[in-house]
């Protein structure tokens, strides 16, 4: 059986900014952490959505033993397996088998007081032996910025998708906070399709490239990371995607776009 809740309301979330090593910080100040390659979710304490609020239809048993207190954290089944969690959470009547492997790992308790430092060693004590789908993403200090990006070549080497940092001292606070801190080997944001350029040579007959538009209206095509099915049937019109890339040009776009994944956990907004 599915738990399922109408009309959720939106979580107030924390997001995480852009490191750079342009960013002078104090490495001793910071906590570091994988970043999962998963579905963001939040529990409100009664019931699991994704961060735009919309049900997440786990199996009643997969949230039975979960505490009464908010979670913030990611759904999980490991590393290279974004595509099957995506589609795990996307179904409208769950497959209780595959929801065997998934995890729901908890990197901060939104609701409670205190530096980031204090909410981790409550989140192991509040969560310990709760339940075998919840585990705690595992916070570790670093000695310097070159130790930083050997621990991120070495994760990125094992399948992981980069490395998060999170001030100690740092209140849950919901929007961008500059305290959070992602780093990836590529920068990566969301755009909506917006149109389609056909394809030439050995991709005649076939999308060629997607044309895109950012949230803050800039327009631009991606013409690279499709696998052959994708572009036979291409993402559709009004579909948010993830792309990487590196940098932005003089003219403020993307340098070196490359298509990642559909976004299937946030709904684009009208631009």
């Amino acid at each position: 059986m599915a738990v399922c809740y109408a009309n959720p309301q939106t979580p107030n979330i924390q997001l995480a900014t852009e490191f750079s090593r342009e960013k002078r910080i104090q490495i001793s100040e910071f906590f570091v952490s994988e970043k999962l390659d998963g579905v963001r979710g939040y529990w409100d304490g009664k019931r699991l959505v994704t961060r735009q609020g919309n049900p997440i239809l786990a199996p009643s048993w997969f949230t039975a033993n979960f505490p009464s207190i908010p979670m913030d954290g990611e759904l999980w089944i490991g590393r290279g397996q974004f595509e099957a969690i995506s589609g795990l959470i996307r179904q409208t009547s769950p497959k209780e088998n595959d929801w065997q492997n998934v995890r729901f790992m908890v990197f901060d308790l939104p609701q409670m007081q205190g530096s980031f430092e204090k909410r981790y060693r409550d989140m192991q004590t509040l969560i310990a032996d709760k339940s075998i789908y919840l585990q705690v993403v595992e916070q570790v200090s670093v000695e310097s910025i070159e130790a930083l990006y050997q621990k991120l070549d070495v994760l990125v080497a094992q399948g992981a998708e980069g490395i998060i940092l999170h001030r100690r001292s740092a209140l849950y606070t919901p929007g961008r906070n500059p305290n959070v801190m992602k780093l990836k080997p590529y920068l990566d944001a969301e755009a909506k399709v917006i149109g389609y350029i056909p394809g030439k040579g050995q991709f005649t007959g076939q999308m060629g490239a997607l044309r895109v538009q950012t949230p803050d209206g800039r327009i631009f095509s991606i013409g690279t990371g499709f696998s052959l099915a994708e572009r036979q049937h291409p993402p559709a019109i009004g579909t948010l995607i993830t792309y990487k890339y590196l940098g932005t040009t003089a003219n403020g776009l993307p340098r070196f776009a490359s298509f990642l994944r559909i976004r299937t956990d946030i709904i684009p907004e009208e631009q």
